[in-house]
């Protein structure tokens, strides 16, 4: 089951859930935290980074950082790696040391090892407290396009070409430019999170938002994975909500 929230705009979304981060860091003393990359949670990093960047005793400051995904074939420096982007977006500002912001080694030789490998490391910290998540136009969630299997753990996975189009804005509108692979956590890896919050704003979010919450779960829409997780938090905007009742 989800437990939706229906806000204004995106900066009352933003608020929102910087109000649940807080509560796992601040609250409960989670020291592991699953971030994402994209437009859908910046909002949250600058209120964030707004109440706690300049604090140097702030308990973010020893938060372990997992990402979702990298992308696959991008040379090292280059400023869409997703590494970089993280550490441009929220966590420098944050104080968070580099050495504590962790992502999938997409440079990796073998890539399904570095996939088990980042797995076994998320295990090892103790398993992620609280996960941010996107909602893909197409219901992916971190990099799992439809059809990818509810028990999949980190892996290679294909951009779809809609996913690839709506991230070419990062690439200067240039869809060529897209990587066409990355490496993902899987579902089953996303929903061994201790709580969840996935974020969706705007009038293009509005049909997935729909088509989620009318589902059963079923693998041709992969964010309906998150109806079995019994901690997830879906916060939208009105424009989001556009088709719900």
């Amino acid at each position: 089951m989800i437990n939706i929230h229906r806000l204004p705009d995106p900066a009352a979304v933003g608020r929102a859930a910087a109000d649940l981060v807080d509560a796992a860091v601040l609250d409960r003393g989670e020291r592991v935290v699953g971030l994402a990359t994209g437009s859908s949670p910046l909002e949250t990093y600058a209120e964030l980074v707004r109440r706690h960047g300049r604090d140097p005793h702030s308990p973010y400051r020893s938060v372990d950082a997992y990402l979702l995904d990298e992308y696959v074939g991008l040379p090292v420096g280059h400023p869409e790696r997703y590494a970089a982007v993280i550490r441009r977006e929220f966590t420098d500002a944050m104080g968070v040391a580099p050495h504590r912001v962790h992502g999938p080694d997409a440079d990796a030789p073998d890539l399904d090892e570095a996939s088990r490998a980042y797995d076994a490391a998320i295990e090892r910290a103790g398993g992620v407290g609280m996960q941010l998540l996107g909602l893909g136009s197409d219901g992916h969630i971190a990099f799992n396009a439809p059809g990818t299997p509810f028990d999949a753990g980190t892996h290679v996975a294909t951009l779809s070409e809609s996913t690839r189009r709506d991230n070419a804005r990062f690439f200067g509108g240039d869809v060529a430019s897209v990587p066409r692979t990355a490496l993902s956590q899987g579902i089953a890896t996303i929903l061994r999170a201790r709580s969840i919050v996935v974020i969706a704003t705007g009038a293009r979010k509005a049909d997935v938002v729909g088509r989620l919450l009318s589902s059963e779960p079923t693998e041709a829409l992969p964010a309906t994975a998150l109806l079995r997780h019994p901690g997830t938090v879906l916060l939208i905007d009105d424009a989001a909500a556009a088709h719900l009742p």
